[in-house]
């Protein structure tokens, strides 16, 4: 199936019709693997990184003219309106509130794009007025991919535009050693329409069979999942899993994109297992 029937036929409907307008995505490193950062440790990478999940380059606005001949004129609009960007960025201001470092960082090209952009930047300095607990920058996001390799340790909460932090959060992943172990969560922060957990990689259709795919993004997502519906009241169970996925790793128990021998099914069944040691000793 071609990527873009998965996406507009499926992944983005739930999305958009669920009303879940915040994509967030979190990238650490895990105890037991490697960054491929020389001199990057988990104390230098911790990031939560808040996606705008519903309009932006991803509104689908647009149209094809001509289509199937040599005068094809196709039109991609990227769509943003006051309120759209005013209810991410408080739910990026919160979250950075929540965190420890009270540290936000805003990803921006209102240099180049000079319409869409220049009003994200304006909505934010608006809603920054309300925050004056969380420390802020403003990165563009070319300038921000530099940041990301060479600067880890400057950085805590991130938000971007849909496409913007699609594409940063891949980085993010391959930052902290493989995009296999990324989670995803797409929320409704109101709560009137349930949100959907899911690793960022996506389907991965290339390797399905094979036993090599990371199971740990489809855990860590679980967690996530557990975290957002206790509203607070499970954040141990939440806890627990981590901490089993993170023994495992710990470990050695890894498969191939982290440098591991074992195969999809081992990893699953050695967090299967460290949960019972888990929840036993709690």
């Amino acid at each position: 199936v071609p990527d873009h029937i998965s996406l507009w036929g499926l992944i983005l409907p739930i999305r958009k019709s669920m009303n879940q307008y915040v994509n967030v995505r979190p990238t650490r490193i895990l105890r037991g693997t490697e960054a491929p950062l020389k001199k990057c440790g988990p104390k230098d990478l911790d990031w939560m990184i808040v996606r705008e999940n519903s309009e932006g380059e991803y509104a689908g606005q647009g149209g094809t003219t001509h289509d199937h001949t040599a005068y094809a004129v196709a039109t991609e609009v990227a769509i943003f309106t006051a309120i759209g960007i005013d209810r991410i960025m408080r739910f990026a201001f919160e979250t950075a509130l929540s965190r420890p470092r009270k540290k936000l960082t805003m990803v921006t090209k209102s240099n180049a794009q000079r319409h869409g952009m220049v009003l994200w930047d304006k909505v934010f300095d608006q809603v920054a007025k309300d925050y004056p607990d969380v420390e802020w920058d403003k990165m563009l996001v070319d300038a921000m991919t530099v940041r990301m390799v060479l600067h880890p340790q400057t950085l805590d909460t991130i938000v971007a535009t849909n496409l913007h932090a699609d594409i940063l959060s891949d980085l993010a992943a391959a930052l902290s050693g493989s995009i296999g172990i990324a989670p995803s969560s797409n929320l409704d922060p109101t709560r009137g329409c349930p949100s959907m957990f899911e690793p960022i990689h996506g389907s991965a259709p290339d390797i399905a069979g094979k036993g090599i795919a990371n199971p740990v993004g489809a855990f860590w997502s679980a967690a996530e999942m557990v975290r957002w519906v206790g509203k607070g009241e499970l954040e141990e169970a939440a806890d627990a899993l981590m901490l089993a996925i993170e023994n495992v790793t710990e470990a050695g128990i890894k498969t191939k994109d982290l440098g591991g021998d074992k195969n999809t099914k081992e990893v699953t069944e050695a967090v299967c297992k460290e949960i019972e040691k888990v929840l036993r000793k709690s």
